[in-house]
């Protein structure tokens, strides 16, 4: 899977990640540390990678829509994760092999995993 890792994650997560086998671009080695959330998830789309990050604003669906795009993964790590429990988030959340984002899923408010088909038809019952 095509992965962008947001600079909230360090360069030793992304060369973890790779070892397990994932494409993964970073947002610092792109230039783009401290960029506009909307500019990252634009340049992920256009990339067709699909994004990691610990920033809670890209759960937000309806400012960054899933649809057209390869998908945000974003992880709920706690106070101070260590590198080896940050792999087996990714690893849970984009087994290997995996190639699109919606193999993926999305974790809801309520901790459960729901691919996205799901979370959008969701998302349209409640308006």
């Amino acid at each position: 899977m095509k992965l962008k890792l947001d600079e909230n994650l360090s360069r030793h997560a992304a060369d973890l990640i790779r070892t397990a086998g994932h494409d993964v671009a970073t947002s610092d080695s792109q230039g783009l540390r401290g960029a506009v959330d909307e500019i990252l998830f634009d340049v992920c789309k256009q990339e067709s990678r699909a994004l990691v990050t610990l920033d809670r604003d890209f759960s937000e669906v309806l400012r960054y829509p899933p649809a057209g795009s390869a998908g945000v993964v974003v992880l709920a790590m706690g106070h101070r994760p260590s590198h080896a429990a940050l792999l087996a988030r990714v690893r849970d959340r984009c087994p290997a092999g995996r190639t699109r984002s919606e193999d993926c899923g999305l974790r809801s408010g309520r901790g459960r995993k729901i691919p996205w088909d799901q979370l959008r038809a969701e998302l349209r019952q409640r308006r």
